[in-house]
């Protein structure tokens, strides 16, 4: 299987201050990561370096075996990098189906598709993004990602405030994604929620990877996985 994207000894972080501490990983093309991971120890600041929003100090982000360190964000989108950050950031003054088709590009990822994923979105498409709710809203991210038929979504806390019916929906949602095989690192704080449709996972602890596994080696060893994130929250 064909490496998508490689992250190699990567620092980074806001301004002059430094988070992400030196940290490597790959991800197949068809494969998804897991970071997981208590507050503070780096994971949005890792999703956010893939983008290209924050100061990048050193290291190679090698994306469909181009080095695009340097790349602004709105290339790495165009090249086939989707991103929903924890803010969401639909246009709010937009109503459902504006926001998909303003971004949308051309693939397999069409407004009708991304509506068959969400259905509740088709029956909100003529709603503004301010009048969602913010599991609406977390779905309308989502399917705006999709909308430009990226071959990586980032995803940064998709389920994080979220009603439990409508985290259970958006992880059907995510679970159908991997098994279509759209590649994706996912951020998330309880792992169980999505180890079961990953591949692999890295535990995050003061910007570095202080764990790495296959994720069904995880979730067959959860003693493991408690003791690791155990000594995370400890640090």
């Amino acid at each position: 299987m064909a490496e998508l994207l490689r992250v190699e000894n990567l620092v980074s972080g806001y301004g002059e201050a430094r988070i992400v501490q030196g940290v490597s990983f790959a991800v197949d093309d068809g494969r998804s990561l897991a970071v997981l991971g208590r507050n503070g120890v780096g994971k949005t600041t890792l999703v956010d370096t893939l983008i290209g929003v924050t100061t990048r100090f050193s290291g190679r982000i090698v994306f469909a075996g181009a080095d695009i360190a340097f790349t602004p964000p709105y290339e790495r989108a165009r090249k086939g990098i989707g991103w929903t950050p924890q803010e969401r950031n639909i246009f709010r003054s937009l109503t459902v189906e504006e926001n998909l088709t303003a971004v949308a590009r051309p693939g397999p990822w069409t407004v009708k598709k991304v509506y068959a994923l969400f259905p509740r979105l088709e029956e909100r498409r003529t709603n503004m993004g301010r009048q969602l709710s913010g599991g609406e809203q977390q779905m309308l991210a989502i399917g705006r990602a999709l909308a430009l038929n990226p071959r990586l979504i980032l995803l940064d806390e998709p389920t994080e405030g979220l009603a439990p019916i409508v985290v259970d929906e958006l992880l059907v949602a995510l679970r159908e994604l991997a098994r279509a095989g759209l590649s994706m690192v996912v951020v998330e704080q309880k792992p169980k929620k999505i180890l079961p449709f990953t591949d692999h996972a890295i535990v995050l602890d003061r910007g570095l990877i202080a764990h790495e596994a296959p994720s069904a080696e995880l979730i067959a060893d959860p003693a493991a996985l408690d003791a690791h994130l155990t000594a995370t929250r400890k640090a």
